[in-house]
């Protein structure tokens, strides 16, 4: 079979993160994404590094591989004109524009749903479009601190931490991809469209699950714990003569065979941790005698002997011991692109795999307007002399 969203074409007038980051993953999936930027400025994130590599933003390229780029100034007359010749063969728009800002330009989901039926409209802000916050901005660290992620996230005795990746912008935009995915989905049944309305706030939120229950269930506000579980225990980092691993021991089972790998007989004997609750209700006692027993041999000899048992169980990696994993070359989550400005230039692959699909054929991200002619000539039959009047016009 072909590629999943073959035939589906999505407009992308989002910039960032999390708008682009959908994008990406629909491209992956075989969408044809046309990327729309400002002309001479584009993404915001083409500004942020370093690194550059030869001038061109690392950030910017993380996160917009296989997608046609152009620039096109949709405020102008004619560039407006371009715009809705695109609409007209768009199955999907995506934009993150601060709430209100495309509905005064009249490119509203309300505006557009009456000439566009069957177009699935995908809204990203940071706090949607309703709510008597709607039409603030919001980005993912602020959203970190608000949805209550940072109040969890870090040391007790130490102060909120965010989360050392953009969790509140990823998150959003797989929220994204899931109503955009089930929206075509209904539309093939309906032959209709509709708006897709995605907050970071809520996105990140909704990602709190059981730190929410506890909230619920018993009043308490969740404080931070460092790398522990409030609900498992022993379910966190532990130190080795030579560094840190992690581990997980979720069930009664797994705590015998822990306890018998590890020869650690005494603690499962002791009565005090003999069930999952009552390891959590005696965590002090029970981190004490783990981390003194395992500061005296290396990760490795562990991390054997757990696996041998069965036990979930890892390296505390750096990112770049992490991205060197053979698991992942093999997994192709690593790709090499030849990009036309940057040269050879590594990026992250997508973590879907399908039995039955075409596989993922990626390109580099485009430079800016980089595909503006093959757009507008070959896609939208400009002639010519359209596109030179559009360029000196700086339309494009």
């Amino acid at each position: 079979m072909g590629a999943p969203l073959e035939g589906i074409h999505v407009l992308d007038l989002s910039r960032i993160l999390a708008g682009p980051f959908a994008t990406m993953i629909l491209a992956d999936l075989g969408a044809e994404v046309i990327k729309v930027e400002a002309p001479g400025r584009g993404d915001d994130t083409r500004s942020w590094g370093p690194p550059f590599i030869e001038g061109e933003s690392t950030y910017f390229m993380s996160v917009n591989r296989t997608k046609l780029g152009i620039s096109l100034d949709f405020k102008h007359p004619r560039g407006r004109e371009i715009l809705f010749r695109l609409l007209d063969r768009s199955d999907v728009v995506i934009e993150n524009f601060r709430t209100g800002a495309l509905k005064r330009q009249g490119l509203g989901y309300d505006a557009l749903a009456g000439k566009y039926a069957r177009l699935i409209y995908c809204s990203i802000s940071g706090y949607g479009h309703t709510g008597p916050r709607s039409a603030e901005p919001g980005f993912d660290a602020m959203i970190q601190g608000e949805s209550g992620l940072m109040s969890v996230t870090g040391s007790p005795d130490g102060p909120p931490s965010k989360v050392g990746a953009s969790v509140a912008d990823i998150v959003a935009g797989m929220y994204a991809v899931q109503g955009i995915l089930a929206a075509l989905y209904q539309r093939a049944e309906t032959g209709r469209g509709q708006h897709i309305d995605v907050a970071l706030l809520d996105s990140m939120v909704s990602a709190l699950n059981y730190q929410a229950a506890i909230y619920f269930t018993t009043g308490r506000t969740p404080q931070r714990m460092g790398n522990r579980h409030p609900s498992i225990a022993p379910y966190e980092t532990f130190e080795a003569a030579d560094g840190y691993f992690t581990l997980g021991v979720t069930t009664d089972p797994h705590w015998h065979r822990f306890c018998r790998a590890l020869q650690f007989s005494d603690l499962e004997e002791d009565p005090r941790y003999a069930s999952v609750a009552e390891r959590v209700r005696n965590y002090e006692s029970l981190r004490r005698s783990l981390a003194a027993a395992l500061r005296q041999r290396p990760a490795a000899f562990w991390l054997q002997r757990l696996r041998e048992a069965g036990i979930p169980c890892g390296e505390v990696r750096t990112v770049s011991q992490a991205l060197e994993d053979p698991q992942l070359a093999a997994r192709d989550m690593i790709l090499e692109l030849p990009h036309p400005k940057a040269g050879p230039i590594r990026v992250l692959g997508s973590p879907i795999r399908m039995s039955a699909s075409a596989p993922m054929r990626p390109t580099p991200p485009p430079t800016l307007g980089q595909h503006n002619r093959e757009v507008l000539c070959g896609i939208l039959g400009l002639s010519e002399a359209e596109y030179e009047n559009l360029a000196r016009e700086r339309v494009i």
